[in-house]
Formats: C-alpha cells, sequence, structure tokens
C-alpha cells in the first residue's frame, strides 16, 4: 500500500516555548478544530477502508454515550457548514474528495469517522465516578494502543502502561477535563520518532514496546489533540488529527531545533 503522508508538519511542539514542555496546552481558537491537510484524500480513503473492513476495532460505543455521540456528530456537522469544498444536505455530506457519506444517525460515531481526518473519543463522568471513562470512541489511527482494551475504562486506566502517568498526573488531567469549558476547547500537539509508515498501528498492553522509536527512524508522527465540553450531555470529547511526515519534510528551523529536543 502507498504510504500516507504530509508534505509537511504544520505545527513541531519543539520549536514553541508554550509546548517544548508537557503537557504544553493551550487555549483552542474559535473555528480552528477540525482541520483539512494535504493527505486528506488519502486518509479518508483509508478511514473509509478500515470502517468497512474492520469496524470491531476501530469503533465502540457504550450505550451510556449514545447522547453524547448523536450531540456530537450534531456539533460536527455544524463546525463543517461553510467549510470549502464540503457540501451538505440533509441524509448526506459529500466530502472535499467527491465522496458522498449518508448521515447514518443510528451510527453517529461510524458516521462522523467518514466525515473528518480526527479520531474522535468521548469522555463522560457519573456523579460517582472519580475519573471520566472513555465511553465512545472511532480511532481508525491508533499509536500503540488498543481501543478494546480501554473502551468503558477510567483515565487512569486508559493511560496503562504509559511512563510517568502516576496518581499525580491522574488528578490533575482530571482537574483539566473538569474544568473545561463549553466556549472554550484546548488542544496540544505530540510528535515522536517514527519507523512505520501505517497509520492504524495499534498495540496491546502487554506487548513489548516497539524498537521503531529512536532518533535514527525516518518518520515524525505527530498528533493534534483537542479537548472539547459538549454543552448538553456535558461530555468531553478528545479529537486526535493525526500527522506523519518524512524527516527530510521538516523545515530547516524545525530540523534544527530538533536536534536539541529528546522526541519519545
Amino acid at each position: 500500500m502507498t504510504d500516507i503522508l504530509q508534505t509537511s508538519l504544520p505545527f513541531a511542539p519543539w520549536t514553541d516555548p508554550r509546548t517544548r514542555r508537557l503537557p504544553g496546552i493551550l487555549p483552542l481558537p474559535a473555528g480552528e478544530w477540525l482541520q483539512i491537510d494535504d493527505a486528506y484524500a488519502a486518509q479518508m480513503a483509508e478511514r473509509d477502508r478500515l470502517i468497512a473492513s474492520r469496524p470491531g476495532d476501530v469503533h465502540a460505543l457504550a450505550e451510556r454515550a449514545r447522547a453524547a455521540a448523536e450531540e456530537l456528530l450534531d456539533r460536527v456537522l455544524a463546525e463543517l457548514k461553510g467549510t470549502p469544498g464540503i457540501t451538505l444536505g440533509a441524509a448526506q455530506v459529500t466530502r472535499p474528495d467527491g465522496v458522498t457519506v449518508p448521515l447514518d444517525r443510528a451510527a453517529p460515531l461510524l458516521t462522523l469517522g467518514r466525515l473528518v481526518q480526527e479520531d474522535l473519543c468521548i469522555l463522560e463522568k457519573a456523579p460517582d465516578e472519580p475519573e471520566h471513562v472513555l465511553t465512545g470512541a472511532v480511532l481508525c489511527f491508533p499509536s500503540n494502543w488498543t481501543l478494546a482494551e480501554k473502551i468503558e475504562r477510567p483515565l487512569i486506566r486508559i493511560h496503562k502502561p504509559v511512563q510517568p502517568y502516576d496518581e499525580d498526573v491522574a488528578r490533575r488531567v482530571q482537574r483539566l477535563c473538569d474544568a473545561i469549558r463549553p466556549e472554550q476547547g484546548l488542544w496540544r500537539v505530540n510528535a515522536g520518532h517514527c519507523g512505520r509508515t501505517e497509520l492504524f498501528s495499534p498495540r496491546r498492553e502487554a506487548d513489548p514496546p516497539r524498537a521503531d522509536r529512536d532518533a535514527a527512524q525516518p518518520f515524525i508522527r505527530s498528533e493534534r489533540q483537542c479537548l472539547l465540553r459538549l454543552p448538553e450531555s456535558r461530555a468531553v470529547v478528545f479529537s486526535i488529527h493525526t500527522y506523519l511526515v518524512r524527516r527530510e519534510s521538516l523545515t530547516p528551523d524545525q530540523a534544527r531545533a530538533l536536534e536539541d529536543y529528546p522526541l519519545h
């Protein structure tokens, strides 16, 4: 299969003092949530393929999250209104690549997975739960985690075996999730060395770490991650836009700054 790559990395977190140190979270400007880049057509074709051929691997929805998933579909459709190349109809959406996607409201996350490049996760917290729980997701491009192991798990359990995601970090992340307001989303960007070009790159918790993430690898994989609050369900949406670029596609400034920054 042909590698699906962007021709450039629009934001390199190691070049900005606000994002060089973790967690590097910034306010999300209005209208800048969903992104369309030069890998759009190829990424969307891959999303279509994965959703059609292995939906059980890339989609999960707990019944408690159905209302949030339906609200999220409406939110995304509102965001897409007026986007160049996108035609919204009452029962379908035509994408910039010319593909028409039926609006199947009985399967809101699977529909969303074919509308935007972003993977979308729903996090909810009931009054008797100390942490937000992953209750739904369309996750076509996982990087070293498996949806089936994380669905209906709380945040600290979702991040197993991520280091150093300990109880202190978990408390800080939970406070962040609690504080998100519908009118102000948040965003951050990560990046790491990568030797693989597969966008669908899951790994089970018991599997050993991959040996393709050192500085000698030819690719940089980066995720633009956003957190938003849905006003009706109060669910938190965690979106992931995946970039994969060759090291030589970095700008000269990005490449120079990378020499002094230890990507994971």
